[in-house]
């Protein structure tokens, strides 16, 4: 924490190193962007280190000069400098501690936005394959590590310059008795070493299972009614446990170590303090020294004790943070793979008097696949040569064998992930030529798995329209079928469904996030399996209820359930990344001897 003793001998092996530690160069970066807080607070500090370096020389001056010469006024005035010193020292006290916290928390603010500002920009492979745990941790426990180094600048500066200047007086006034006084800063300096090079290891180990322990939890906890289903409880507390062992077992070792270097680093800075009490008083006795020197001497030792003594934390929490920033680093570093293009096109607008509105949606060659190298991780592609036209206005269904792309599709339109070859184009432009901001506007989203917040049913629904007004918040509940139980419920629009929505079912849950694509007004609606939790009767209730926005704006329905199907203009089945046959639900039921079967392998996940 106080990182400019970790810089004089922690960070000066470090510096080396600094290229393959990012989390270094973060602290750095931060600490420079909080320079000029930081540097009020040293300059505080610097007043603080002038009182508390003013006092034992005061002291001797009262000794010598006033006791040593019975007078008791100069007695009075060199106590009341003293005072004042004390005064200065105790004032700045406070004002140094209140800068470093203040500077540290506005640091931990800005990192804690710009990271999670760079998580929602991250695509969605990143999230894929990264814990939740592992990111709250991340943005949590580990920039509250950064934050406790950064506290730690201001304090650390004006203890180096206290150290400085005490050596300085102590050199002046009897080198010989300041080198024996100091003589043991360098077996300091060369334990810190040791220690920062013995404790790095065993900190960023405990901060990886601190990580894993925390993604456990987060899981357990998110997927509670999954546990409880399954009776799994003790699976997840062995689980638990194991994680819970790896962190005593981590915070074990970086404890042993501590516990080796850190009563050597107590018992070094005292050894002067004797020093000076065996030489110092010899040189009292032989008259070359005066007693407020040799008092002066202990005074200054004592002062110097606890900075020294500081030194193993110091060096213990530059560790932690930096292990800290290399894992905020890791994510600050990862570069979003699905960006902005750099120069932009835009969207076509609709034109009601030349006919439908704007929508068309064109799938020409793609191939895509989810794993590294244009592979899948079994080393094929999902979709293969994939061509689709969805004309503007019209809705298709996309049925299927389950794994054979189907949400693939879906993912695609919105640039979850980009193509590998070919392109998806909406009403001509190819959308990795559009800003994110314009295509996601465009586009409207149901999945199967529905995601509601912590808030209240009209806060759902207009979730990316914040400011809609009430009638537009009902309208899109009415054409989703989910009017009649919230206007049912105690605080009808207003009720909160807490965690996730599970205090609904979850046919309530999917028409409420129906409701809000609809309110979305987007171009391009997709239904991501969206009414496979919908009852029977309120298929045909949402089918009847959503014909008008249907009508005005293409929908892509990836679907299992017949009923569903029937919800289409027109089907597609998707086999082996590519369309196999099309037609009307009717049409292909009767005519397309696979089609039946997929319906079939479905229906007794379709049954009510």
């Amino acid at each position: 924490m106080e990182e400019v003793l970790v810089e004089s001998e922690a960070l000066a092996q470090a510096a080396d190193e600094a290229q393959s530690r990012p989390g270094w160069r973060l602290i750095r970066q931060t600490a420079w962007e909080q320079r000029g807080g930081l540097s009020l607070g040293v300059l505080a500090g610097l007043c603080w280190t002038a009182g508390k370096v003013a006092v034992p020389n005061l002291v001797k001056q009262a000794i010598d000069r006033g006791i040593g010469s019975g007078s008791n006024d100069a007695i009075l005035k060199w106590a009341l400098l003293v005072g004042i010193a004390g005064l200065i020292s105790a004032l700045f006290t406070g004002v140094r501690r209140y800068m470093a916290f203040h500077e540290a928390r506005r640091a931990e603010r800005r990192l804690r936005l710009r990271m999670f500002a760079h998580i929602q920009r991250l695509h969605f492979g990143f999230h894929d394959r990264t814990q939740t745990g592992q990111l709250m941790s991340r943005a949590n426990t580990d920039l509250q590590q950064v934050q406790g180094l950064i506290t730690m600048v201001p304090l650390t500066v004006s203890n180096l310059v206290t150290v400085l200047a005490v050596t300085a007086v102590m050199a002046i006034t009897e080198p010989l008795l300041a080198l024996l006084a100091l003589g043991s800063l360098p077996f300091v300096n060369l334990l810190g070493k040791r220690f920062s090079s013995a404790l790095h290891p065993a900190v960023r180990g405990l901060q990886e299972e601190s990580a894993q322990l925390a993604a456990v939890v987060e899981e357990s906890v998110a997927g509670v009614r999954v546990v409880k289903g399954f009776g799994a409880e003790p699976l997840q507390q062995k689980r638990l446990e194991r994680e819970a062992d790896d962190v005593f077992g981590m915070a074990m070792q970086a404890a042993w170590v501590r516990s080796t270097y850190l009563p050597a680093i107590e018992l070094i800075p005292n050894l002067g303090l004797i020093m000076v009490l065996g030489y110092g008083g010899h040189l009292v006795l032989e008259g070359s020294l005066t007693i407020g020197n040799l008092i002066m001497f202990n005074f200054y030792v004592i002062l110097l004790v606890n900075p020294l003594r500081m030194l193993g934390s110091i060096i213990a929490q530059a560790e932690r943070a930096s292990a800290a920033a290399d894992r905020v680093a890791a994510v600050l570093s990862t570069a979003p793979l699905i960006v902005d293009p750099k120069t932009s096109r835009a969207l076509p607008q609709s034109n009601v008097a030349a006919g439908p509105a704007r929508g068309e949606v064109r799938f020409e060659g793609v191939r895509f696949g989810y794993g590294p190298a244009n592979t899948t991780d079994d080393g094929r592609a999902v979709l293969e040569g994939f061509d689709l036209h969805v004309e503007a206005g019209t809705s298709v269904a996309i049925v299927g064998a389950t794994g054979c792309g189907k949400s693939t599709v879906a993912k695609l339109i919105p640039r979850f992930y980009d193509v590998w070859d070919g392109r998806v184009c909406i009403d001509g432009v190819d959308v990795r030529e559009l800003s994110l901001p314009e295509l996601r506007g465009a586009v409207g989203l149901v999945f199967e798995d529905t995601f509601l917040f912590s808030d209240s049913i009209a806060r759902n629904i207009a979730f990316a329209d914040p400011d809609a007004s009430a009638e537009a918040i009902e309208r899109a509940a009415r054409l989703a079928g989910a009017a009649d139980f919230i206007e049912a419920l105690p605080e009808g629009y207003d009720t909160p469904i807490g965690e996730r929505g599970y205090s609904l079912s979850g046919g309530q849950r999917q028409r409420i996030a129906i409701a809000r694509a609809i309110l979305h007004d987007p171009r391009v609606l997709l239904l991501d399996d969206a009414t496979s939790s919908v009852d029977p009767d309120k298929e045909h209730e949402i089918r009847e209820a959503m014909a008008e926005v249907m009508g005005g704006r293409t929908t892509i329905v990836i679907a299992h359930r017949p009923a569903t199907v029937a919800l289409a203009d027109r089907v597609v089945l998707l086999q082996d990344g590519r369309i196999a046959a099309e037609g009307t639900h009717e049409q292909l039921l009767r005519e397309n001897p696979a089609y039946r079967k997929v319906l079939a392998a479905d229906a007794p996940e379709a049954s009510p």
